[in-house]
């Protein structure tokens, strides 16, 4: 049985995602790191050879944008080193401020930055810092690395979305005021026998795989199969008049869905109950998608749930009002 997750544990699929992604990173970068930073000791009071050596090693460094080196107080001793020649503007520039060198001595010889977005492309961006020692392991100076994330090696697939019951609160001040409000009767609130039919006819015969339904503001929006990447919206008129569906092509149900077609009815008939079971807490929009399996709702506390379509289904009317806050 799924279990309800709040606000706090929303992203741990993501920060699982990014640490394993990191990992990745650092195994490919630390070691081409170590090796130039033993080439750069001998060449820490002199300039020129410095920088002819970083030219070298971009070649050397995958997918680095810019190679510097540091002395012992952070201050850039060289230009930036890039793929389209030196930039002499970092020359002196002091980065012993900047959140890629804080605690850096602390970490050992090696870090790689958190994400952040950087000073001058203003694009996220990642530093990696290697810690120059002589023979003796004295602290000689750093060598950095920056990195652009848009130009970094996807080295791994996109993390899979947690499918549990997912509550996340809202505005407090909705939520401290909800008894004061009332839900008022739209226009598609009295013609939900006409909209609902034509919803469900989208989605089974029409190439529609994720429909929301904005019950206060009378409209739907629709992802089409045919234009995955773009939503249509559908007024009120739309929604009740049946010769929408000519606008879309016949498509046959997805063999991606994992919600068995004759469930789309009760799912959006389950909505109406919702959204007139109470006057005070009442659902404000309702959508369904076809392919991950996923209802989400939002109710008039602001609160909004994501839960699986056959555990919405399995649940009755008194499970969510038990707990739609």
């Amino acid at each position: 049985m799924s279990v309800m997750v709040d606000n706090s544990e929303l992203q741990s699929d993501i920060r699982s995602a990014i640490f394993k992604q990191r990992e990745m990173l650092t195994s490919m970068i630390s070691r081409a790191m170590r090796k130039l930073s033993h080439d750069c000791v001998d060449l820490m009071h002199n300039r020129e050879a410095m920088e002819a050596r970083l030219t070298k090693a971009l070649d050397e460094i995958p997918y680095c944008k810019h190679l510097y080196v540091m002395n012992i107080d952070g201050i850039q001793t060289v230009d930036n080193i890039t793929r389209t020649g030196a930039d002499h503007a970092h020359y002196g520039r002091d980065r012993s401020k900047r959140p890629y060198m804080l605690g850096v001595l602390a970490s050992g010889n090696f870090r790689l930055s958190e994400a952040y977005i950087s000073k001058n492309s203003k694009r996220p961006s990642l530093t990696a810092i290697r810690v120059i020692r002589d023979s003796n392991s004295k602290h000689v100076g750093f060598l950095g690395a920056d990195y652009d994330l848009r130009e970094l090696p996807a080295t791994q697939g996109l993390y899979e979305e947690k499918q549990d019951w997912q509550q996340i609160k809202g505005d407090p001040s909705i939520r401290g005021n909800l008894f004061e409000q009332q839900r008022v009767d739209s226009q598609l609130d009295s013609r939900l026998d006409d909209a609902i039919p034509l919803l469900t006819e989208l989605m089974m015969h029409h190439g529609v795989f994720h429909s929301k339904i904005h019950f206060s503001s009378s409209r739907a929006t629709i992802w089409q199969v045919d234009n995955p990447f773009g939503y249509r919206l559908l007024g009120f008129e739309d929604l009740i008049d049946p010769n929408t569906c000519l606008a879309y092509p016949h498509r046959d149900y997805m063999k991606q869905a994992t919600v068995p077609p004759e469930t789309l009815n009760p799912i959006f008939e389950m909505f109406r109950e919702l959204r007139f079971a109470d006057d005070n807490i009442y659902l404000r929009s309702g959508s369904i998608n076809i392919c991950n399996g996923m209802v989400a709702l939002n109710f008039s506390c602001d609160g909004s749930h994501y839960i699986r379509y056959d555990e919405f289904l399995k649940n009755g009317i008194e499970f969510w009002f038990g707990t739609a806050g």
